[in-house]
């Protein structure tokens, strides 16, 4: 490898490394606007909000912000933004509530919550059944898995036939299940494992992949899809949406009547048009939901 090379690669890394800022610090960012248009309080609504969380008027949000266009550091270093934060904003603000978001590690978040260390977690959690037995969730969107690679695919990597192969991932996400049934199936046929790199943040996978470390990576639809646009012409997608299943906030299990008060929060939204908008300006309008519910039937 050349100098030239070998720079030209450390800078490209160095780009999508800048899509969003490593999750795991403290630092927090208070937002009172709602990111969807002006809000009305539904007081009604505002009354069903816990006495803890409305005696300050604001909300503690625990949140990865390694997940462009979900949820992301702004060029400012410390801002979390992204179609996540845009939509609960406004959720918030038809509860009458600012919003104070926190930076944590994914893998963290539902214990914070169930901890008392965070009011409500928002971080592109995929409603599963064994989420729903630890909080309760409200559903807000729809995503899948999709996978990507290094333009033209040098490795010659499908995701039906990445045995041998080293791929990237989020750890403790639903991926990192799919890749362990996929190695799996490689060395019950007697063909060569996966090699599943986990790492803390999404930008992190990614940047594994521009670097040639990994063959390729898999991570939500919207967030792949992102990650793909902004290396510009560095990574393709690889193969199609698969596994689509809702997104949901997460709630303490004892709080039964907030959670079915962001649900209908999010309802309104969906109604006035709000919802829509604030999917559109990140380009995710796919994902659009018509009904939120909370701890929706799934597998």
């Amino acid at each position: 490898m050349t100098r030239h090379t070998t720079i030209a690669l450390a800078t490209a890394t160095a780009a999508v490394l800048a899509l969003s800022a490593c999750g795991g610090g403290s630092s927090s960012t208070t937002n009172d606007k709602p990111g969807a248009g002006k809000q009305q309080v539904d007081k009604a609504l505002a009354a069903k909000v816990p006495a803890a969380i409305k005696s300050d008027g604001t909300i503690t949000i625990g949140v990865d912000s390694t997940y462009a266009p979900s949820e992301f550091v702004d060029t400012d270093g410390k801002t979390v933004i992204g179609f996540d934060v845009d939509l609960f904003n406004a959720v918030a603000a038809k509860l009458g509530l600012k919003t104070k978001w926190v930076k944590a590690p994914f893998d963290s978040i539902i214990i914070g919550v169930n901890s008392g260390k965070y009011e409500i977690g928002v971080s592109s959690f995929t409603i599963r059944s064994d989420r729903e037995k630890q909080a309760n969730m409200i559903s807000y969107f729809n995503a899948g898995t999709q996978w990507a690679t290094k333009k033209g695919d040098p490795t010659k990597i499908t995701p039906n036939n990445a045995c041998g192969h080293k791929v990237a991932v989020q750890k403790a996400t639903v991926q990192v299940d799919d890749l362990t049934a996929r190695s799996k199936k490689c060395t019950d046929a007697g063909k060569s494992a996966l090699t599943i790199d986990q790492y803390t943040g999404q930008d992190e996978a990614t940047a594994a992949v521009v670097s040639g470390k990994d063959d390729a990576m898999l991570a939500d639809s919207p967030v792949c899809a992102y990650a793909v646009k902004q290396a510009k012409g560095q990574l393709e997608l690889l193969g199609n949406i698969y596994d689509s299943a809702p997104y949901g906030y997460v709630v303490s299990k004892k709080q039964t009547a907030f959670a079915d008060a962001i649900s209908k929060a999010v309802q309104e939204l969906i109604g006035s048009g709000d919802y829509q908008k604030a999917l559109a300006k990140w380009g995710v309008t796919k994902g659009a939901i018509t009904q939120s519910e909370v701890n929706p039937s799934v597998g």
